[in-house]
């Protein structure tokens, strides 16, 4: 988490804004679903990123426009990294990272 966004993520404010948002787009990743495909949502994204000028504006911050709910994938891709918490064996058994 960045710094200067802390303050904002441990808010009632952003609790409350985060959850209201995933409801509302129905729990699911919005990128996934646009490809066909049913991902639950975990992480609410700002499109536009937050940074020290912005942070503390709700018309970036907190508003319904400027977020979507992505699951890890998307999100890693978002911010060109890959979250990888698993793997899969020869087996096929899921081994955990």
């Amino acid at each position: 988490m960045q710094e200067f966004a802390e303050k904002l993520y441990k808010s009632k404010a952003w609790q409350r804004c985060r959850k209201a948002y995933a409801a509302k787009v129905g729990g699911l990743c919005e990128r996934c679903l646009a490809r066909g495909v049913y991902t639950p949502g975990e992480i609410v994204h700002h499109r536009i990123h937050l940074n020290h000028s912005n942070v503390s504006d709700p018309e970036v911050a907190l508003n319904f426009n400027n977020l979507e709910l992505l699951c890890r994938d998307c999100h890693g891709k978002e911010h060109g990294r890959i979250e990888k918490r698993f793997e899969v064996d020869e087996l096929g058994r899921v081994k955990a990272i």
